[in-house]
């Protein structure tokens, strides 16, 4: 279910709380939920996830981002949470689009090389193209 992105990192769609054990299995040691809370009818709820991390052994960080796009906060908290985080993460939003975007935004915040981060959306499966002005503006370069 998850599209790895690099040994750090992995997007998904929605997760469900009975996912969460397989993620552990699968090595996850910390989901990133960017979905906003009722967003889809019938999507868990973010307590619901962050329990079952919890009972699972993992860590769980809130960067909730609407459709409408990326605030500085956001990227600055996804940013810390990646750095604060030892081993493979999981974030996920509604289609893991979302996710995708605010981990390149996060990581070229951090000086990670644009062209880079779009060949490792792609990668993935993202077309990170429309967001690499955005992405060259946060690098510096």
């Amino acid at each position: 279910m998850p599209n790895k992105i690099d040994d750090r990192i992995s997007v998904a769609p929605q997760i469900r709380p009975e996912d969460v054990p397989a993620l552990a299995a699968a090595g996850f040691v910390h989901i990133i939920n960017n979905r906003p809370e009722g967003e889809e009818f019938g999507q868990p709820t973010g307590a619901e996830i962050a329990e079952a991390a919890e009972a699972a052994g993992l860590g769980y960080t809130a960067i909730p981002v609407t459709p409408g796009g990326f605030s500085m906060a956001q990227v600055e908290a996804m940013a810390e949470a990646l750095a604060s985080v030892d081993g493979p993460v999981l974030a996920y939003c509604r289609s893991g689009t979302r996710s995708c975007n605010l981990w390149a935004l996060a990581t070229a915040y951090k000086g990670g090389e644009p062209d880079a981060l779009v060949e490792k959306g792609a990668g993935a499966g993202y077309d990170l193209s429309g967001i690499r002005p955005a992405l060259a503006q946060l690098a510096g370069k």
